[in-house]
């Protein structure tokens, strides 16, 4: 009988020359070889087709990459197409850039800020110096970007000195990316040029202009819209969503900011250092407070009275602390607000409808028992005594809960993202109810072309949060991000028109102060895990901010629902007699 350490059971062992070749391992389980150093680039042209979404990047071993990356060593690659979060960021970034290149060689004089997103898939663009572009004027700069992407010329990267970049920014005339440099902690800055346009884009590109296809440019009163393909349809242009509310809400931010003299991050930073911060502060909350006010004359001068109040929005956009400082007006006008929490009226976890992936898909409209909850409203209203449901989280079941009867003096106020959805409340009549809309629309930029995205800042918000008061990670709060967005562009955004009021959430100093509660909290996310890499993201765009003091935020602010001490979270209205 032969030994388990013999030398016939040993692995052979020999002496090998160093290999010459590099193996790709993509993650439908194809391997593809190629010398080493070969840029990434060259497998994914091997593996992919002309009528396959555009690949923007790829995970190499858990780590984001552009196309550009060699490959020395066998690797795990999982492909990022602009279907994808980062993929869709890495498209509009260089999107971004051929616009600005084909405006720079047609007019010169012209200079663009990227303001923010008026709809899921366009970016509004702000020309200065010189008047807005006309439709005819907007069609010969779609050509010459088709042009140039016909041409696939390449999108060229270098790493440069930081006095070399801010001497480049000042030549071409970009005095807030000049600014902005002084707070880099960094000696070294990374171009990105194209033709006679560069610039820092503070994330990756793609190598050449041929995998940015698919793009419109169209009017807007402001300016114009750069619009990119939806995630859901990577390779086609969908007709726009006019959204004419949601459009007056920005008009108002890029108001506000004027008034707060904080255009951007550097000039954010500049206020902190100067100790303008509390100036800033102050009126950012009382610009807040000017829009509750304003909500809560309208619902309290309706014809005929306003019985029911919904709020919705997407997470982490404030919803609780507004629909408080929301009846405190309402207390002030001599009007009973009366929370109803619509959690308490999912149907038993047996009866949740599931997503694709057979798991509970809480979001569901009918998630919701919408017979109870509009039979409860209509009870309630009619002055009837009504025992409400209790649901038990923790085992799906419905219990009974306590029992509410109110009066002609009350007004219901219910929180939950499907307050815009029509459906929700079809047997009541629509004349008594009114309907606010409210999320964090738009965020400060860092500069005129790399702005910091809504979706970003509820992100940020919502971690805090989580990890204050629910107790997960930043990690866990990351993985459950795309779950949460998914339900949102399905069950919140396509219905956010149907608000009679907006409430813009958003704070124009809040990133200096959650800044330094966040960053922590992204620092311990597992280096070997995926939310890694949105993790890394994050940090990258926090660190122009300097931070802010957070004693300075009002104990009322919105923004004390994920930074903590806020003075409302216990807060309830009294019934008072019915």
């Amino acid at each position: 009988m032969e030994e388990p350490n013999s030398p016939e059971k040993r692995p052979r062992i020999r002496v090998a020359s160093p290999r010459k070749t590099a193996q790709v391992r993509l993650s439908d389980g194809r391997i593809l070889e190629g010398p080493v150093g070969t840029p990434l680039e060259a497998f994914v042209v091997k593996v992919t087709g002309p009528s396959d979404p555009p690949t923007m990047a790829a995970l190499v071993d858990g780590e984001l990459r552009e196309l550009t990356w060699p490959i020395y060593k066998d690797v795990d690659v999982c492909l990022l197409s602009n279907a994808t979060s980062d993929g869709k960021r890495i498209y509009r970034r260089s999107l971004t850039l051929l616009m600005l290149a084909a405006i720079r060689e047609l007019y010169p004089q012209a200079r663009i800020r990227v303001e923010h997103a008026v709809t899921m898939e366009g970016l509004l663009c702000i020309v200065q110096g010189r008047q807005p572009f006309t439709p005819e004027e907007l069609a010969q700069i779609h050509s010459r970007m088709q042009e140039i992407v016909d041409q696939d010329e390449p999108i060229v990267k270098r790493q440069v000195p930081r006095d070399e970049a801010i001497a480049v920014f000042g030549q071409l005339g970009y005095t807030d990316k000049v600014r902005l440099l002084k707070y880099r902690n960094k000696d070294y800055v990374v171009l990105y040029s194209l033709r006679q346009e560069q610039g820092y884009f503070y994330g990756y590109m793609v190598p050449s202009t041929g995998y940015i296809r698919y793009f419109d440019l169209i009017p807007h009163p402001l300016g114009f819209v750069l619009r990119a393909p939806r995630r859901g349809s990577p390779v086609e242009m969908l007709p726009r969503r006019e959204s004419p509310k949601l459009d007056l809400i920005f008009c108002q931010y890029g108001e506000w900011l004027r008034t707060l003299d904080v255009m951007d991050v550097s000039t954010l930073n500049e206020a902190i250092q100067s100790e303008r911060i509390r100036e800033v502060i102050l009126v950012s909350e009382a610009l807040h407070e000017q829009q509750i006010v304003d909500i809560a004359g309208r619902i309290a001068s309706q014809q005929p009275p306003i019985r029911l109040v919904l709020v919705a929005g997407p997470s982490s956009s404030g919803k609780t602390t507004f629909s408080k400082r929301l009846a405190v007006q309402l207390l002030v006008r001599g009007l009973r607000p009366v929370p109803l929490e619509m959690d308490q009226f999912f149907v038993v976890r047996a009866l949740t409808p599931t997503d694709e992936n057979e798991d509970y898909d809480f979001e569901h409209l009918h998630a919701l028992d919408l017979e109870l909850f509009s039979r409860t409203l209509m009870d309630l209203v009619d002055g009837k005594e009504v025992r409400l449901p209790h649901y038990d989280f923790r085992t799906g079941e419905r219990e009974p809960g306590g029992v509410l009867r109110i009066g002609p003096q009350h007004i219901i106020i219910a929180e939950g993202i499907h307050g815009m959805n029509p459906d929700l409340v079809r047997d009541i009549d629509a004349a008594s109810i009114y309907r606010v809309y409210i999320s964090a629309l738009t965020q400060l930029n860092i500069d005129r072309h790399n702005r910091i995205s809504t979706t970003d800042t509820r992100l940020l918000r919502r971690i805090v949060r989580d990890a204050r008061y629910r107790g997960y990670s930043a990690a866990e709060t990351i993985d459950r991000w795309e779950s949460v967005r998914r339900g949102e562009v399905r069950w919140i955004f396509p219905y956010q028109e149907n608000a009679d009021a907006m409430f813009n959430s958003a704070l124009a100093y809040e990133l200096a102060v959650i800044k330094p509660f966040v960053e922590p909290l992204l620092l311990h996310v597992d280096q070997n895990t995926l939310s890694r890499v949105e993790a890394k993201r994050l940090l990258a765009f926090l660190q122009w901010l300097l931070p802010c003091e957070p004693d300075l935020v009002p104990d009322n602010s919105i923004l004390r629902e994920f930074t903590g001490g806020s003075i409302l979270r216990d807060f309830a209205v009294s019934l008072g007699e019915v």
